[in-house]
């Protein structure tokens, strides 16, 4: 009886041993094993986002839910028109994530050889009219920009001004220059408006949602309007490519997505 006994825990040890030979995890070893991969995925340390203007709100508010997901990580950003953006990161400003509101934008630094994987679409964007809060001045369409007073307008150089530009020429409205007063970004022409420097100016609709205690928002018809599609990708400057790659797909998940759409962002089209 003793020696079937013996022969019995021999058997144990030698099916332990194989399974430590063969990797095969026994409990200690899978509570081994899963803290490592713990420790590998963790993210700490902090990126740099440059990303345009009307992401303010938006990716303000991701960047805190990211951080409370991932303690020990930072985000900061960096906020401005997208070609300014794209000029500071060829010129070798550090940033390790760019969103852009247009794709030009993003081109520009992909052909420069300076993301690190193919831009992705994110998010989509609609122009909208905003007036002084109230609108005294009746404005109900984009005809009514050609006699309404002073007109704020993003500069043709970045993308709110661009996409202003080609909606009016093909709907065939004409605003005299001398009424017009150019902002360097979105948040400069909405700012225009809220102060009562203009009368009424072209912005995205995040921008109008985000300040409709200050202006009113004047829908302008989709078959009217032009889409702004957002790029984002991961550059090749980053110190901290883990955190930067996280952030980026943070952005496209279902979280992002959803809160993204709560500011008025619209999903990108299909590819």
């Amino acid at each position: 009886m003793r020696s079937r006994v013996r022969w019995m825990g021999a058997m144990l040890l030698v099916v332990v041993g194989l399974a430590t030979t063969m990797g095969v995890a026994t409990p200690a070893g899978a509570a081994r094993t899963t803290a490592a991969k713990t420790r590998t995925a963790r993210l700490s340390g902090e990126i740099t986002v440059s990303a345009a203007a009307s992401l303010t709100e938006a990716f303000t508010r991701l960047g805190a839910a990211f951080q409370r997901a991932h303690r020990g990580t930072t985000v900061r950003f960096n906020f401005g028109a997208s070609s300014v953006l794209a000029a500071q990161i060829q010129g070798g400003a550090p940033a390790d994530v760019f969103a852009s509101a247009d794709g030009a934008n993003m081109q520009k630094v992909v052909a420069s050889h300076l993301v690190r994987s193919a831009p992705a679409d994110f998010a989509a964007n609609l122009l909208t009219i905003v007036v002084k809060k109230g609108n005294p001045k009746h404005v109900i369409g984009l005809a009514d920009l050609a006699n309404v007073g002073i007109v704020a307008e993003c500069a043709v150089t970045v993308p709110c001004g661009k996409y202003a530009a080609q909606m009016l020429s093909q709907d065939g409205v004409s605003i005299p220059s001398s009424r017009v007063t150019l902002g360097q970004d979105v948040k400069a022409t909405l700012t225009a408006v809220s102060t009562g420097d203009a009368d009424a100016g072209i912005v995205y609709v995040t921008d109008a949602k985000s300040a409709a205690a200050s202006v009113t928002q004047v829908k302008i018809p989709a078959s009217l309007n032009v889409l702004a599609v957002y790029p984002i990708a991961s550059l090749r400057s980053s110190q901290n490519t883990a955190l930067a790659q996280a952030w980026v797909r943070y952005v496209l998940s279902s979280t992002g997505q959803k809160a993204l759409a709560k500011f008025g962002f619209l999903p990108a089209p299909a590819p």
